[in-house]
């Protein structure tokens, strides 16, 4: 690994990890890397990710950065990686708490535009 990280930033992958931001409750959407921002849209789309590892990814992403394990995108992504290891249904409230959330933090006006 020739990459070099600033002490202010670490990554385990192509994605870093801010240490000064970890679970401030605050996302600013400009914050959110892309690849990170597409799978979350895509975990509120039509047809969300099937890969468990890609959802964890995000799932990661959103429990250091957002709330922690009480981050409604955090808890979605869980649910969501559940539901493709057992193929047990998913909770409708927690999905609809994660559409809220993502409308609270910036992501869409309405969660209808998230669908």
């Amino acid at each position: 690994m020739s990459q070099q990280q600033s002490s202010r930033d670490v990554s385990i992958d192509d994605i870093p990890v801010d240490i000064a931001n970890t679970q401030s409750a605050e996302v600013d959407p400009a914050d959110v890397p892309d690849e990170i921002e597409s799978i979350t849209r895509g975990l509120a789309g039509e047809q969300p990710p099937t890969n468990p590892l890609v959802v964890l990814k995000a799932a990661r992403w959103w429990y250091i950065h957002g709330k922690g394990g009480t981050d409604p995108a955090f808890q979605w992504a869980i649910e969501w990686t559940r539901h493709l290891a057992t193929d047990a249904p998913s909770n409708v409230d927690r999905f609809d708490e994660f559409l809220e959330y993502l409308v609270t933090v910036g992501f869409a006006d309405e969660r209808h535009e998230l669908r």
